[in-house]
C-alpha cells in the first residue's frame, strides 16, 4: 500500500486478471531532451528558497529486504485484461480504471511505507525530515533519479505537481480540491532539495506530502483540451517498467528497463524481474481460465471457491504443472459490497434502503456458494483500527424486518409478492461485471424475492459496469472500493460529490449532519479526535443504508504456472497479490526460470508429471477463524 495518498483517488475493484504504441512511439509520445529550454533559460525561471538551519535529515536503511537473492532476471510474464482500458491519462474524465494501478505503480513517490513493519523507507528521496510546525517535510531527492526519457528528475518536478492537480484543464474535481485545500506549497531549496508543506497541521503527515512528481518539461503549460490531447500519449514516468507497446482492443505490453536508475537501491534489488509484461484483453472470465489452463496466461486468481475447490482439479493442476497458494495478509478490507444510489426513486426513501439490505441472505451465499471460505464484512470502513467502530453489525436477513418497513411507509405485496406502491414495483437492477458473480447475486435475488423485492441482474463487461456506475446511471452497484492506511470519506459520502458524475459518491449520500462529521475529521489536527470523528462517520453512512456490506476475504488465493517462483517468505503482510510485476510497496517480488518452462513444456509433452504444490502461508493471519 503506497503512502503517497496524495495521488491516490479510490478505484473501482472489478477484475485485472494478473495474466501490450511501439519503442518508437514511446519516444515520439515523450518529449526529448534536445527540445528543452536551455539551462540558462531554465535558471533565469527559478527562484530557490534559504534551506532552514538545523534540518533532522532522517533516512532508512536499516528495514529487513523484502526480495530473494535467488531472483532472476528476463522473461516475459503474461497476463489478462477483462476491457481494455479508456485512456492512459491518470487523471480526468474515465482514468479511474483498474488498469491506472498498473500506471501509477511506476511512477515513485517521495517515500513508502515498508510492507511488514509499516516504517517510512525512501523511494525517490533518499532523506526525510518533519519541521516543528507539524505542517512541512523536507527531502532530499536521488540524485540518479530519472524519468524514462533520461531527463533528470529535479525539484521542480515536484513544484509543477502543485500546478498540474490544481488546473481546471485536468478536469479533475477531486485533485482540484486536494491540491488546493490540502496542500499548501511546494518550496525548492535546490535542484535536489525541497519542501511540501500542507495547509493546516495533520496527524500522518507524511501520507499527505509523499506526493509524486510530474513531468514538468513533458506537459509545460496546461491548456484547455488536455484530456483529449494526452489520451493516449505515454507520460514519462520514473518506475522500473515504461509502456512500450500497446494496440487499443488488443493488448498493452510494458517493458522493463534495464538501465533503471534505482535498480540496485536496497528496497529495490532483486524486484521488478521480468523483462516484460504483456496484457492481452480477454473480455470473458471463463475465457481468461481456459487460456491459462493452456499456459498462455502465467498466473490465475483462486480466491472463488469453485476454482480453488473444484476447477483446480485439472489435469495441469494435478500433474504438477500449476502450483497452488493461499496466503493470508493483514491489511484494511476492502468495502466490499451493494452501494444504492439514493437519487433514483426506489431509494430516495432510506426506509426502503434499510429494507433492502435486510432482504439480502448475504450469510447464505457465504455458506452455499462461497462455501464458507469467505467472511461477511460488517461495515465499508473494517481493519482501520483505532479508526474503525467494531460495535457496527451488518443487517441480517429478516422478512419480518422487511415487512414491518414496506407496511410502515405505505407499501403493499402484489399478486406476485413483491412491493408495490402507487404504481411502483420494489424492483432494482444490480450492475455488475463478473459473469462468476453471478450465483452470488441469483441466491440473493432468489431469497430477496421471498422478501419482496425483486432483483434484476445487470451484468455489462467491466469498462460498461464502471461507466454506468460513475455516471451514476445504476440502482444498486456491486462492486468494491480499493483501500488507505486511514479512512477517507470525503470522496465517496460527502454531498460536495452527490449527484455528479465522475465522482466517488455512487450512492449520491446528501447528509448534512454527516458532511459535517467529515469535514471535521478532513481539518481535525489530533490523531484522537480523528480515530473518534471516524468511528461517527461510520455510525452515520450505516444509518443511511446505503451501502450493503457483503464479503471480507483477508488472504489471496492464486494458481501459477511452475516457473513463475516466488521468494521462500512467498510475499509480505501487506501483499493484495503474489504476482504484482509493478508494486513499490510489495510487488516485483517474482520471477520467471526459464529452464523450469522449458523443463515443464517437455514433460507436458511426454506425459510427465510433477508432484504438485499447495501452499498455505498463515504467517500473517490474524483476526479470523478458518
Amino acid at each position: 500500500m503506497k503512502i503517497n495518498h496524495a495521488f491516490v483517488f479510490f478505484s473501482l475493484v472489478f477484475c485485472l486478471a494478473l495474466s501490450g504504441c511501439s519503442d518508437t512511439d514511446q519516444k515520439n509520445n515523450e518529449t526529448s531532451s534536445s527540445t528543452l529550454p536551455s539551462v540558462d533559460q531554465q535558471i533565469l525561471k527559478r527562484e530557490y528558497a534559504e534551506l532552514p538551519d538545523n534540518i533532522n535529515w532522517l533516512t532508512n536503511m536499516d528495514d529487513q529486504v523484502f526480495s530473494s537473492p535467488n531472483a532472476k532476471k528476463g522473461g516475459t510474464f503474461r497476463g489478462g485484461l477483462l476491457s481494455f482500458p479508456l485512456t492512459f491519462r491518470v487523471v480526468g474524465p474515465d482514468s479511474n480504471s483498474g488498469f491506472r494501478s498498473t500506471i501509477l505503480d511506476n511512477q515513485l513517490g517521495l517515500i513508502n511505507d515498508h510492507p511488514n513493519t509499516g516504517n517510512i523507507i525512501p523511494e525517490l528521496a533518499t532523506h526525510w525530515a518533519f519541521d516543528p510546525d507539524n505542517k512541512t517535510m523536507y527531502f532530499k531527492l536521488d540524485k540518479k533519479a530519472k524519468w524514462s526519457d533520461g531527463h533528470p528528475v529535479d525539484a521542480w518536478d515536484f513544484k509543477y505537481t502543485l500546478e498540474f492537480m490544481r488546473s481546471e484543464h485536468i478536469i479533475a474535481p477531486w485533485y482540484n480540491d486536494f491540491y488546493s485545500r490540502e496542500i499548501d506549497s511546494v518550496i525548492v531549496y535546490d535542484d535536489h532539495t525541497l519542501a511540501v508543506k500542507a495547509s493546516k497541521a495533520v496527524p500522518d503527515l507524511y501520507m499527505y506530502l509523499a506526493i509524486r512528481p510530474i513531468a514538468e518539461h513533458y506537459y509545460g503549460k496546461l491548456e484547455s483540451g488536455f484530456v483529449h490531447k494526452y489520451n493516449w500519449k505515454i507520460a514519462p514516468n520514473t518506475g522500473a517498467y515504461k509502456i512500450s507497446d500497446f494496440k487499443k482492443g488488443k493488448y498493452v505490453k510494458l517493458k522493463r528497463k534495464k538501465d533503471w536508475w534505482a535498480k540496485d537501491n536496497r528496497y529495490f534489488k532483486n524486484r521488478f524481474n521480468v523483462d516484460y509484461v504483456v496484457y492481452e484483453v480477454i473480455r470473458d472470465f471463463n475465457l481468461l481460465w481456459e487460456h491459462f489452463k493452456k499456459g498462455n496466461l502465467d498466473v490465475f486468481g483462486l480466491t472463488l471457491p469453485k476454482y480453488w475447490h473444484q476447477k483446480s482439479k485439472t489435469r495441469v493442476f494435478e500433474n504438477g504443472y500449476v502450483n497452488k497458494i493461499w496466503f493470508f495478509n493483514d491489511m484494511e478490507r476492502s468495502g466490499r459490497g451493494m452501494f444504492l444510489n439514493q437519487a433514483g426513486e426506489i431509494f430516495k426513501d432510506r426506509q426502503l434502503c434499510i429494507a433492502f439490505a435486510h432482504a439480502m441472505n448475504i450469510e447464505k451465499v457465504i455458506e452455499k456458494v462461497l462455501r464458507k471460505d469467505y467472511f461477511r464484512l460488517a461495515q465499508a470502513f473494517f481493519g482501520y483500527g483505532e479508526y474503525t467502530d467494531y460495535t457496527i453489525a451488518p443487517r441480517d436477513y429478516d422478512i419480518k424486518k422487511v415487512e414491518d418497513i414496506m407496511t410502515n411507509v405505505g407499501w403493499k405485496r402484489g399478486k406476485d409478492g413483491i412491493w408495490e406502491k402507487e404504481g411502483r414495483r420494489f424492483s432494482v437492477k444490480v450492475t455488475y461485471s463478473l459473469e462468476e458473480h453471478t450465483p452470488r447475486i441469483v441466491v440473493l435475488k432468489e431469497d430477496a424475492q421471498k422478501a419482496g423485492v425483486e432483483i434484476v441482474l445487470d451484468k455489462l463487461d467491466n469498462t460498461a459496469a464502471f461507466k454506468k456506475i460513475l455516471e451514476k446511471k445504476h440502482d444498486v452497484a456491486w462492486m468494491a472500493w480499493s483501500t488507505n492506511l486511514r479512512p477517507s470519506y470525503w470522496q465517496g459520502w460527502h454531498s460536495d460529490n452527490a449527484n455528479k458524475t465522475q465522482t466517488n459518491n455512487i450512492t449520491n449520500t446528501d447528509e448534512p449532519a454527516l458532511d459535517e462529521l467529515i469535514d471535521q475529521y478532513r481539518a481535525s489536527l489530533n490523531a484522537v479526535e480523528r480515530a473518534d470523528l471516524s468511528k461517527k462517520i461510520q455510525k452515520l453512512i450505516h444509518e443511511t443504508g446505503a451501502f450493503v456490506p457483503t464479503f471480507m476475504i483477508p488472504y489471496i488465493r492464486q494458481g501459477y504456472w511452475r516457473w513463475v517462483q516466488l521468494p521462500e517468505f512467498h510475499g509480505t503482510k501487506r501483499s493484495e497479490t503474489l504476482f504484482d510485476p509493478f508494486n513499490t510497496s510489495y510487488g516485483g517480488l517474482m520471477w520467471l526460470d526459464e529452464k523450469i518452462k522449458a523443463e515443464t513444456k517437455k514433460a507436458m509433452k511426454e506425459k510427465k508429471k510433477f508432484t504438485q504444490q499447495v501452499i498455505k502461508d498463515e504467517q500473517f493471519k490474524v483476526g479470523v477463524q478458518n
